[in-house]
């Protein structure tokens, strides 16, 4: 791929969003949103690089979008009722670069709304994280289908349904006030968490993170928080991803390979959104906070606090893991749990927990199994049964970097060697 091309393809990552969000206000249909973005992205793909990227890169890609929908509807008679309810906006404002629509708080206010339409109640709760996932994360459709172990044809036929029911149902591009805006809450809190997760770790690929993905959540985490400040889960979300945002840049190294929480120069954590995350969390708990955001922000916050794997104080972590199980039941949460209480009393009873999670097999597919036991084996001194279990994660897993930690990790065993784990 060109410089050029990887330079608009780039560009269009950061800007797919807002650009969806706002030509979802105007034409209202979000799978026509979807592809005038599309088609901007391919104008810019042909015009960049020869002309070099415009100066407002947002605002080129929505006058071209804007001014194709205008001649999509003049000319496929279909869409004529379609064009006679929005050329009028869409004329008044195509002659030139749309820069107030893209500047200010206005681009905010189209992101949110996309969040509360993807998660508007006529769709089923897996829909709505699906659909959201594609139009708020940019996430392809294999991607988010890996990330929850469905096939990729379930997931494209269910982001396809969504998009025709919101359609049918002539859902208001808005943010819901009241009990409508309660109970979409949940699923927008979700929608927000599973986007920063995606870029914390990507599922899959060459990059072990996807920091844009992380930065996109947050900024909506403290959208909502401004917007519902007395809400003690949003300001629990705020402040778990104000506190996990603050280890990204020393989570990679120089050459893009993982770098795990025991080996992180956490000089290189940033001070900065630490305290907006204690801030947030203390916020949280003075409304009575105890949540499953609540409750992970807090773990994160025990980790921003010591200043080292050592001086972590894991008694803690591991009740509040308990905790958190017992409020969302989850084998992924038992499973950190188990990382955490072999940190707080031994790698034995950390392996205890692990084995009795694997017997049950929900997490046969899921590579941190096998790491975490791995982690554990090694610290107990049965290295051989470590390195099987480091070759069954590396097989499992989608992420080339994260494949190769795991592969380096095997060929690094010695047999006294302890490779560090991550919470």
């Amino acid at each position: 791929m060109s410089d050029a091309r990887a330079a608009t393809e780039a560009v269009f990552r950061v800007e797919r969003t807002r650009l969806v969000g706002g030509l979802l206000r105007y034409v209202g249909d979000v799978g026509l949103a979807e592809d005038l973005a599309q088609d901007a992205l391919v104008a810019a793909l042909e015009q960049w690089p020869a002309d070099g990227v415009p100066r407002n890169p947002g605002a080129w890609l929505m006058t071209v979008a804007r001014r194709r929908a205008v001649d999509l509807v003049r000319r496929d008679r279909v869409l004529a009722d379609k064009y006679a309810l929005v050329a009028p906006t869409l004329q008044s404002t195509s002659s030139g670069p749309d820069e107030e629509a893209l500047d200010g708080d206005g681009i905010d206010d189209d992101v949110l709304r996309l969040v509360f339409v993807a998660c508007h109640p006529v769709l089923p709760p897996a829909a709505r994280v699906a659909l959201a996932l594609r139009l708020l994360g940019g996430l392809t459709t294999a991607e988010i289908a890996r990330a929850y172990g469905q096939p990729e044809t379930t997931v494209a036929q269910r982001i396809s349904r969504a998009k025709k029911t919101i359609a049918q149902a002539g859902a208001p591009f808005e943010v819901p006030t009241g009990d409508d805006r309660a109970a979409r809450l949940p699923s927008v809190l979700e929608v927000v968490y599973l986007v920063f997760n995606e870029g914390y770790t990507a599922t899959a690929g060459d990059d072990w993170a996807r920091p844009e993905l992380c930065f996109e959540a947050l900024r909506l985490a403290r959208v909502l928080a401004a917007l519902l400040p007395d809400e003690p889960e949003v300001l629990g979300l705020q402040a778990l991803l104000e506190l996990q945002s603050s280890r990204l840049d020393a989570r990679v190294g120089p050459d893009g390979a993982p770098v795990l929480l025991a080996d992180q120069d956490r000089r290189r954590w940033d001070r900065l959104l630490i305290r907006r995350g204690l801030d947030a969390l203390a916020r949280a708990e003075a409304r009575g906070g105890r949540g499953p955001y609540v409750l992970q922000a807090a773990i994160a916050a025990c980790h921003a606090r010591a200043f080292s794997v050592d001086e972590t104080d894991w008694t803690r972590i591991a009740a509040l893991y308990a905790e958190l199980v017992a409020l969302v039941p989850s084998p992924v949460v038992e499973l950190n749990r188990a990382v955490a209480v072999a940190r707080a009393v031994g790698p034995q009873e950390g392996l205890d927990v692990v084995d009795a999670l694997a017997a049950t097999g929900t997490l046969d597919a899921y590579h941190l199994l096998p790491s975490v036991r791995a982690d554990l084996l090694v610290r107990l001194g049965r290295v051989d049964e470590a390195r099987g279990e480091l070759v069954r994660a590396a097989g499992m897993t989608a992420n080339l970097r994260e494949r190769d930690l795991l592969l380096r990790r095997w060929h690094d065993l010695d047999g006294t060697a302890a490779p560090a784990d991550e919470t």
